[in-house]
């Protein structure tokens, strides 16, 4: 019997891409933004194939620290 496959997460914590232990969402958010996120988005509102609005979004955010 083939072992399992270890998991995406394990093989990237054994590279040193991702930590070891779980990571909680306020601690992960603190990291983005003390190295800025850049948000981009396209949405298009059509009917028959036909454009009727479309709206481009882009942001940059970023903690600011005194």
């Amino acid at each position: 019997m083939a072992s399992p496959e270890p998991s995406r997460a394990a093989v990237l914590a054994e590279e040193g891409r991702l930590p070891a232990e779980r990571v909680a969402l306020v601690d992960l958010l603190d990291r983005l933004l003390a190295g800025g996120v850049v948000v981009s988005g396209d949405l298009v509102l059509s009917i028959a194939d036909v454009d009727l609005v479309r709206i481009s979004i882009r942001a940059l955010i970023m903690s600011v620290r005194d």
